[in-house]
């Protein structure tokens, strides 16, 4: 099965404005080292930039500059230890699949392949960045799907009790959102109880007025932190274990108390339901359904994983 969850920053492209690539500086310096990569200023900037306008496109409050550009950087880091399972695994996208999403792209954003490469000179990008930037998130994906989705398998008896504990409103769908303090792997004590002392602040920041996505691109470690913490529409099957007796019991708007994970403390915040009653689902539908659920439950403890093992040496708030 393929994996199905995340849709990285140029790939949102498919539902927001054209980025405006960001000014040019003269001068240059390191922002943070990944193993043997080096990450520049630069790069930082142009993803910063992308970042504003997606935020803009969406609608979501702007946070500090400050917090944008550290919680941009954090995805950079993740994405570029990705990228490096992806060389070390000599794994590459095929031109033709590589061409098709790009024509899907243009087509998303109501235009040619030769029009979408016209809009993107007048903004003073070119197709190829942008088809780059495309390959790295499509390699991204390939190790996701290797090192996460592949290892997962859905037996026959999994699927037998989960349509034996179906229930009547079982065909409901959540639309949640969520803000993530994640703990390191094998956390102590003492950094547990700053986790959750910084996840209780935020909750009672949010009982006090304060903006949902705001908070949750400046403050959460979820890789959908730059789109407000937005996970999007899922099944009742398909809610992680860890949200599955809360979820239900939320009201539209409301947003649950810090949920413990071996990834950290959650907050989620149900946004809209839709569906109910007790259709029929097959066999495949819920071995599906078990599947997605558990690549949910496994890809945040993956990222803190894959970040634990690698050199990082982020000299953003250093210089």
């Amino acid at each position: 099965m393929r994996l199905r969850v995340w849709i990285p920053l140029a790939l949102g492209m498919l539902l927001s404005p054209l980025p405006a690539m960001a000014e040019v500086v003269p001068l240059d310096r390191i922002v943070a080292v990944v193993n043997d990569d080096a990450i520049m200023h630069s790069q930082l900037e142009s993803r910063v930039a992308q970042a504003r306008d997606q935020l803009r496109s969406n609608n979501i409050q702007m946070p500090p500059e400050q917090a944008l550009e550290r919680q941009v950087l954090d995805r950079m880091i993740v994405e570029q230890i990705e990228l490096q399972m992806a060389d070390d695994a000599k794994l590459s996208i095929d031109e033709t699949q590589l061409n098709t999403t790009m024509r899907g792209i243009a087509k998303n954003n109501g235009m040619s392949l030769e029009e979408f490469a016209d809009t993107l000179e007048k903004q003073g990008q070119s197709l190829a960045e942008v088809r780059e930037q495309v390959r790295r998130e499509l390699l991204v994906r390939q190790v996701q799907q290797s090192q996460v989705a592949s290892k997962i398998t859905v037996s026959d008896r999994e699927v037998d009790r989960f349509l034996a504990q179906r229930s009547e409103n079982s065909n409901m769908a959540y639309h949640l959102a969520q803000i993530l303090i994640a703990v390191p792997q094998s956390p102590t004590p003492d950094q547990v109880t700053q986790a959750q002392a910084e996840a209780q602040k935020i909750y009672q920041q949010l009982q006090d007025g304060a903006d949902f996505q705001q908070l949750a691109v400046a403050e959460s470690d979820d890789a959908q932190a730059l789109q407000g913490g937005d996970l999007g529409w899922r099944q009742a099957a398909q809610i992680p274990s860890v949200f599955a007796d809360v979820i239900p019991d939320l009201s539209k708007g409301q947003v649950s108390e810090p949920i413990r994970s071996p990834s950290g403390f959650h907050l989620v915040k149900l946004l809209d339901t839709r569906g109910g009653g007790s259709e029929q689902m097959s066999r495949d539908q819920a071995s599906q359904a078990i599947f997605e659920r558990k690549v949910n439950d496994e890809i945040e403890a993956w990222i803190q994983e894959i970040r634990a093992s690698a050199y990082i040496d982020n000299r953003l708030d250093k210089q």
